[in-house]
Formats: structure tokens, sequence, C-alpha cells
């Protein structure tokens, strides 16, 4: 059990924060969740599938959820922050700032706010591939179960249609942010990652062609709660794509974006072309790479897609990506390292690996981090550790492993003390 009652706060909600947190309330120790989106999950929820069993994110996350609700060593905070820090270790007090969600706890999740709602928003959850109305439900899903308000394109009390709508007067429009103060034994640094910003890479047509995509934009469309309904198409005119490019290494190993290797994007490219061909056994998936990395209990699914007659892959770094303005039409450049020959190909659609960028490489916490040149926490010793993609690009099944891992090195940080 906790020693005078120290907490364990957790710094980020996904799949190594809830693990953390509920690895530790079961063992006897109070936590605390400090998650900035609207809903635990992270980057998993957005997931269609997952290794290593390629299941859909729920069968898991709704196990964690259960696990959650009912203990009472657990506190979560969404759409929250960590603002200060003060104190040593063993011994943090820590100044949380949530900001408000303008629906409270009597939300029942049916419907009715939305269906009165005028106002449509880009989709986050989705990439902004689809709207949601000003009031939304995060995802199906979303734990928890409770509409939010987007305040930067609502009306507020100028429409207020939702508050007329909601038979349970759980809207309220004049709910301000609050201030939650924490005093904490120990902290877990489970802050996630990002998707690097396809934007930054000029040459590879991102912003700038419609049909040029990401890996995680092909996650959501796969996904039956996405934006298409699981149906993998082309931006520019909603056809399903008879052939895609995939490429590699898209800002990684790159000085000039990411130094780092993400570990995982050619094992999930194996995945979204398993996705195009369950949805279209002739289509044609081209995998342009520089180095492929399959971890080992991997390597047969690799193999098993690799071998696939409508599969190429092709060594070689994309040098540029044109487009036929008729057609939508995308024509991928590179050099074959393997013969040496200029490679021309044209394709309805291309995907763009985009690699891990850590969060915590630009979103700076107010409290003494040891970060490498990428961006990801070391554990410092000092009651501070960093648990899954926080410390390293790494899959989900392994965050869950180190998840674990960070608790004990929590639990003992504080038992020490």
């Amino acid at each position: 059990m906790s020693e005078q009652g120290k907490t364990i706060l957790v710094v980020g909600g996904g799949i190594s924060g809830m693990t953390t947190a509920i690895e530790a309330a079961e063992a006897g120790y109070k936590t605390v969740i400090v998650e900035k989106n609207t809903y635990l999950g992270g980057r998993v929820a957005q997931m269609n599938k997952y290794f290593p069993k390629l299941c859909p994110p729920y069968c898991g996350m709704e196990i964690n959820f259960r696990r959650i609700r009912p203990n009472r060593n657990i506190r979560y905070y969404t759409q929250a922050q960590v603002d200060k820090v003060s104190g040593s270790d063993g011994n943090y007090h820590v100044s949380v700032k949530v900001q408000p969600r303008y629906v409270n706890s009597k939300c029942t999740a049916c419907g009715k706010c939305v269906e009165a709602c005028p106002v449509d928003r880009p989709n986050d959850f989705n990439l902004g591939m689809n709207t949601t109305k000003a009031i939304y439900l995060p995802h199906e899903m979303a734990f928890p179960m409770r509409y939010v308000i987007d305040m930067s394109v609502c009306k507020g009390m100028a429409c207020a249609k939702c508050v007329s709508a909601c038979a349970y007067n759980a809207i309220d429009l004049e709910m301000k942010p609050e201030t939650a103060e924490i005093e904490a034994g120990a902290m877990v640094m489970a802050t996630g990652w990002s998707p690097y910003d396809a934007a930054k890479i000029d040459n590879l047509g991102f912003g700038k062609y419609k049909n040029v995509i990401t890996n995680l934009m092909i996650e959501r469309l796969a996904a039956p709660n996405g934006p298409t309904g699981g149906k993998i198409q082309r931006p520019s005119d909603g056809k399903a794509p008879e052939s895609i490019a995939f490429v590699q290494c898209a800002g990684s190993r790159d000085e000039n974006h990411m130094a780092h290797c993400s570990s995982i994007c050619c094992l999930a490219t194996f995945k979204h072309i398993a996705y195009l061909h369950e949805l279209n056994p002739n289509a044609q998936a081209y995998m342009f790479y520089i180095d492929l990395r399959a971890q080992g209990k991997y390597e047969k699914f690799v193999q098993t897609i690799s071998a696939q007659a409508n599969t190429t892959l092709i060594k070689g770094k994309v040098a540029e990506i044109t487009e036929d303005p008729a057609t939508g039409n995308l024509t991928v450049t590179a050099e074959n390292a393997v013969t040496g020959e200029k490679v021309h190909q044209t394709v309805d659609l291309v995907v763009l690996a985009t690699g891990m960028d850590p969060t915590a490489r630009e979103n700076k916490l107010p409290v003494s981090l040891k970060q490498d040149v990428s961006g990801f926490i070391a554990s410092n010793g000092n009651g501070i550790v960093a648990a899954g993609v926080a410390k390293q690009p790494t899959d989900v099944a392994s965050c869950t492993l180190d998840a674990t891992g960070a608790t004990l090195k929590a639990i003992q940080s504080i038992v020490r003390r």
C-alpha cells in the first residue's frame, strides 16, 4: 500500500499513461492522470487495428476503461495540462490547469444537442477529413462518454440552441477554467507522440496535392468509425484507388527534419497494404523504402504481405512526387538502390509514412527533464519516470510493458523516500 498517501501523477492518458495509472492504483497507490485531449486513449484510439493481434483498439481500450471506472484510487482530468511544478524528489506540488468542457456530468450522450447545433467544425479525431458540430462527442467510444463544446467556433449565448435542446441541464456555456492542486510523490511522463508534419517536406506534396495523405490518415479511412465508414478513398474524388504508393521515412532519418528512425513505420505500412488488399485484392501496392525494420515476432507478417503478387517493394528514397492535374494521379520518382535505375511510378494515391515526433519536444513541461536530441525523455532518477513513446518509438504492446515497468520505478521512488 502507498506510504503516507503519496500520489503518482501520470502526464498523458494514452495507452502508456492509462496502463501506468491502472497498475499503480491496483497495487494500492493513488494516481492522477492529466490528459490534454478531451478523452483518454491517445493515438491508439485513432487506430483501425493494432499489433500484435491486429484487433480494433476498443477491445483493449474497453478493458482499461472498465478497470478505471470503479477504481477509487484513480482520478483523471481531460482538457488539462501541467501548469506549475515545485518541490523536489518524493514531494512534488503540481498545479494543473483544466479547461472547461461546457458540458457537465449530467450528460447522457443522447445527441439531442448535436441535432440542434447549426455550426460545423473540422473533426480533429479524423484529422480534418470530415466535420462535427460545435458540440460533439470526440468519438463513438470516447471516455469519458460526454459531449464537449469547441468554443473557438461556438456562438455561445448568441445561439444557445444546444442548451434548449438538452433535457438534462447538462450544458453550461458559462463554465470557467479550473486549477487542480496535486501533491505527488512521483511523476510518470507518458506524453506520447504526434505524427511529423508532412507539410514541412516540400518534395512530397502533402498539402499541395489532395491525393497525398499520411499513414495516420489511411488508418482513419480504413476504420469503420472513420470519415468514410471504412472505405479507403481518394480525397479528390472519392474513388477507391487501384494503386497506392507507400513512401517510407517521410521526414524520418533526415537531419533536416527528424534524425531518428521511428522503428514501427515499416510494420505499419505492411498493415496498411493488408487493409488495401482486404478491400480490393487486385489493387497494386508499391512500397518505397530505405531499410526495412520488422521486430522479431512480426517478421512472418511482413514476409506474407511482401510475397503477394500485387505488392512491389522498391529500395530507394523518393526524390519527388508530382501530380497530373487532369486526373489527380501522382507520379513518384525515386532511384532504385538495387538496380540503379530511375523509377517513375504513377499511382492513384500516395501514403506518406510520417514518423513519431515526441510531444515533449515542443510542448515543454514546467519541470526539469533529461531529453535526447530528438526530444525523447529519459528518467531523471529524481522521482520522474518516462514511459512508452515519450521515452522512445515503440509499438502498442511494448508500450504497455514499458508502462508497467515505469509503474514499478515510480513506486520504488516513493518507497525509498
